[in-house]
This record gives C-alpha cells, structure tokens and sequence, in this order.
C-alpha cells in the first residue's frame, strides 16, 4: 500500500489565533490591555498590556493564493494569510486535499509553550490571557468536527493553578499539554524538583501527552547562530540548532531520575526531527556505562526510559528515515507537516511521504502516519483496519 494512500494525522502544525480571541472575551475592566493586534514598523504585531510586544500575528507562510511564501518568518498582515491559517473551515480544506484526517495544533502568539505570556507583569491579566487561549481551542476542537485539537497551556508559575487548569482543559476535551522545556529561564524549578511533582503525577494519571516543542523556552540569546550572518543565514541555522534543546530534555529526563519517580509520564519531541535521537541515545548509553558502574542512580537504561516514555516526528527526513526507525523503535515515531510555518511541508506533503516510507510494509506505515498518533493523543478516531 503506498504511503500516499493512507490518511494522515499529522502531530505538529499551528494555528494562528483569531483577531478578537481575547478582545472578544475580556471582562470589561481587561478589554484594553487584553492581546490585540497593532501595527509596528510596518507588520501587524500583537501587543499586550500597555505595550508588551507578543510579537508578528501568524508565523504563517500560506499566502490567500494558496502559495507559500519564503525566506520569511511570516507574512506582514492578516490579510495576506491563507484563511486556512485562522478558519476551522478552511483549514479542513487544506488538510482534505491531502488525506491529512486530523492534526495537533501548537500556539502562535503565546510562543510554543505559552511562555510569551509570562512578561505581563499583571497575574490577573496573564492568567485570562491563558484561560481565553485555551477556551479558543476547546471550540476550534469542536468546531472542526474533533479533527483539530490543539494543545492546552497551563500556568506554569502557579503548580496549584496549572493543577486546576489541566482539570478544566480534560473536561473541555483538550488531549494533551504542551511545556517549557527550560522553566528556569523564567526564574522556576527544573523539571524533576519538586515543585512539579503533583502535575507530574496528575498528567501520569490522566495518560496525557507532555509536548516538548523547539522554541519551548524563553527568548534565548544563547541558540548559538552568529550574530555576523544575514537575518536568513540566521534562521536557517536556528531552525537546525532548535533541535538540540529537545535533545537537552531527553537526556536531563533520562539521568535526573525523574522518569523513576513517575515511570508511565508520555514525553512527545515537536519540531525537531528524529535523526539526532539515535546518535543521542548511543552517547547517552555509552555514558551511562562510563559513570554508573558501581552505582546507580536511575533504575533503567537511556534506551529503555526512550522506548516507555518518549515519542517524536518527522517530516523533512527521507533517506535515512526507516533506519532511524528500526532503530527508535516503530511505535516511538510520528509524521507531521508543520503547517503553515515556514518550514512546513508544502504544498508537497505527499511526495515526502511517500518517498520517505518506500519498501515499509504496510503494517508500519499504518503505525506511522495514524495510528501511533491516535495511540498517544487517545483520539476519537477509527483504529485502521
């Protein structure tokens, strides 16, 4: 069966939030300083509070045309997107030209994680600005028909709020979270302290996926893309660089003895591509003998913490793919466009595909391109006969 046959869910793509998502639902006394969009040095951007600058509308290359726009971050203007990005209507057109039957949705303006947020000062305003986001996607959710499901946010500053809110978003039917992968950078415990136990063993008992997406941390200076090349010189090489900072997390979950204390936790890797983990996990193992012979901290090996408690995707990656995935482990490994940010896989989604997944056996493609991700995300979806 060719790839090209088979539907599709795709784990990683974006939407952009509405133009009123939080003017339209901001009390009275926020309506003024809730996110809305101005115009700054010519591209719409969002503002938030008095001037806190959330940053460009979309990160959408899809123009109205249907065409893809490059060697750009984003389009300038609302306008110039494709109202595939922001219309529940349109964007299940795009997805049904090609057989993609369903997709995890990530924030845009909230930053991946929704770690924008914490620069407004006022606790009150960022908590709203929050909730709204997360009560937007329980209705595109619904409004798609179940077939987009975007991500919850959760309140990361705030372990007995964030505890609440994943209680709210569940009941709303969202299917899973997405996190910083550094919440030091905004001054909070590592992941394997304490302070995160209790949502730790919330999301273990709830079996919802914990989205690690590139870009999950602040607005780091230290990506290590020199400051000397052009604006896309840059990006290129921070577009490849990101992928590092996933690989961070894996091996920090691995060694700290965080995955000991709560052994069934669901770890997604967005955005970053599957090629580094097998290196990673060779290094990690051939470390892992070096330091731990007489004693050992961690109950399991790297490779063993991999194949219970992690998942990652691809969607660039055809040559090597299905070597990398002998090695991983197929019930490890996803497929994703990235739909519509720079990068994404299109208008060609198919052809990647399809060339990436040549002499699997039916059995695994179905594994790959549906079935894993209705598995991790306990989609409403039919299992593929």
């Amino acid at each position: 069966m060719p790839a090209v046959d088979l539907p599709i869910i795709d784990v990683d793509a974006h939407w952009t939030e509405a133009r009123d998502l939080w003017t339209s639902r901001a009390p009275a006394d926020l309506k003024k300083r809730a996110p809305r969009i101005e115009l700054v040095n010519g591209r719409e951007n969002w503002v938030v509070d008095e001037d806190v600058l959330l940053g460009p509308v979309g990160l959408s290359v899809i123009r109205r045309d249907g065409t893809k726009q490059y060697e750009a971050m984003t389009l300038k203007t609302y306008d110039e997107f494709s109202a595939s990005s922001y219309v529940p209507s349109e964007r299940l057109k795009v997805m049904d030209s090609h057989g993609i039957v369903a997709q995890i949705e990530y924030p845009n303006t909230l930053g991946t994680c929704g770690g924008k947020i914490m620069n407004i000062a006022d606790g009150r305003l960022r908590e709203f600005c929050l909730q709204a986001y997360n009560d937007a996607s329980a209705e595109v959710q619904e409004e798609s028909g179940r077939r987009l499901f975007p991500q919850a946010v959760l309140p990361i500053w705030d372990i007995d709020g964030a505890l609440k809110e994943l209680d709210r978003c569940r009941a709303m039917g969202l299917t899973g979270c997405v996190l910083t992968d550094k919440p030091e950078d905004w001054g909070l415990p590592a992941l394997n302290e304490p302070y995160w136990f209790p949502l730790w063993e919330a999301l273990e008992a709830l079996r919802l996926p914990v989205n690690f997406h590139v870009g999950g941390g602040a607005d780091r200076d230290d990506y290590g893309a020199w400051l000397n090349m052009n604006y896309q010189q840059q990006l290129a090489a921070i577009s490849v660089i990101t992928f590092m900072n996933n690989a961070k997390i894996m091996i920090n979950c691995m060694f700290s003895g965080l995955l000991d204390r709560f052994p069934d936790l669901k770890f997604v890797s967005v955005e970053s591509g599957v090629g580094w983990v097998p290196f990673v996990l060779e290094a990690a193992e051939y470390q892992f003998d070096q330091w731990f012979v007489d004693r050992k901290p961690v109950q399991r090996r790297p490779r063993e913490y991999f194949s219970h408690n992690f998942y990652c995707s691809w969607w660039f990656e055809e040559t090597d793919i299905l070597r990398d995935i002998q090695l991983l482990g197929e019930d490890r490994v996803m497929f994703e466009t990235d739909f519509p940010h720079p990068t994404c896989l299109y208008p060609d989604v198919r052809g990647p595909l399809d060339r990436a997944l040549a002499g699997a056996s039916d059995d695994l493609k179905k594994k790959l391109v549906y079935e894993n991700a209705r598995h991790v995300y306990s989609l409403p979806l039919e299992p593929l006969g």
